[in-house]
């Protein structure tokens, strides 16, 4: 196991060294200054141009701007926005918010998806299948930004259960809407995995011969068919938590939820350099540690997985 986690260690350098270049590369060596279109459409001092272009190190050339960023992160040192401000205390400020948007998220989705699967996969083709199969169809048809509007209005305006819109602080109260929309799109694709592989599992030997040993549904359910039909499940699952952490751009945007994928965002817009490349090499960051923690959580779902050479 330790061998296992050391190469897949190893095998994550080179992915984070290409991507962190490619995100380098993409945002500082394109035509165009930087530091100019901080001033719109007024005519800059040529020295507070200099002064800020050596404070970037933009003055530099293009690998050595690189190298000097790359030796910074391996400090922990993310660099300065173009505000002044360090990057990581906006990192500080919003990953949290994220964090938890992320996990309630999760939760629901996870919850609900996997049960809603199961019961549909062990009742195929009844009443409750096909119609969890409808409104699967339907979440995965509609664009996120609808269902953020309807939630708004619905459970916002309408019932008045939710604010439209995070509060100062973005109090756990505040993000359950957002993270019920957030989970939607999710949830119906949890759904259908489930019930696919859960109907998958069902058909093997292995299942048909606990019955035959006389094993109770509640036994082989839950041992047999649930944990052998999680695989691509988690697999999913992993993936998208790493999309949710690293923020969702057009639901933090509609309800106001002060977190990385809105920042992002406005960093973007307002051509805000060194946060977009340090917030998205910490988004790089996110999943290759997700990806390497559920390749050790495979094994406790399916004894057959060994990490061996």
């Amino acid at each position: 196991m330790t061998g296992y986690i050391f190469r897949r260690i190893l095998q994550a350098i080179p992915v984070f060294m290409g991507t962190t270049f490619l995100i380098y590369f993409m945002v500082f060596a394109m035509p165009g200054d930087p530091i100019v279109a901080l001033f719109g459409d007024k005519t800059p001092n040529p020295a507070v141009v200099a002064q800020l272009r050596a404070q970037y190190h933009l003055d530099q050339p293009f690998i050595v701007q690189y190298l000097i960023y790359l030796g910074g992160i391996f400090r922990g040192d993310f660099g300065l926005s173009f505000s002044g401000e360090p990057v990581t205390a906006i990192l500080a400020r919003t990953f949290p918010v994220t964090a938890r948007l992320a996990i309630l998220a999760l939760l629901f989705e996870t919850f609900f998806g996997i049960l809603v699967g199961l019961i549909s996969g062990l009742r195929k083709g009844k009443l409750f299948d096909a119609s969890s199969l409808a409104v699967s169809l339907v979440l995965i048809s509609l664009p996120i930004f609808v269902i953020a509007f309807v939630g708004q209005y619905v459970f916002g305006v309408w019932l008045g259960w939710a604010r439209t819109t995070v509060g100062s602080g973005a109090p756990l109260q505040d993000l359950i809407l957002p993270a019920l929309v957030l989970a939607s799109v999710s949830f119906a694709q949890i759904v259908r995995l489930t019930r696919a592989s859960v109907i998958e599992t069902s058909g093997l030997d292995f299942v048909r011969t606990a019955y035959s040993k006389g094993l109770s549904s509640r036994r082989v359910i839950p041992v047999h068919i649930l944990r052998n039909s999680l695989i691509p499940v988690v697999t999913y699952l992993a993936t998208d938590f790493g999309v949710l952490l690293v923020g969702a751009t057009i639901t933090e945007g509609i309800f106001n939820v002060p977190g990385v994928g809105n920042t992002l965002y406005q960093a973007i817009i307002r051509g805000e350099g060194p946060t977009v490349v340090s917030f998205v090499t910490v988004m790089v960051l996110i999943y290759l540690v997700v990806n390497i923690l559920v390749d050790l959580f495979y094994g406790l779902l399916d004894p057959r997985i060994r990490y061996v050479k």
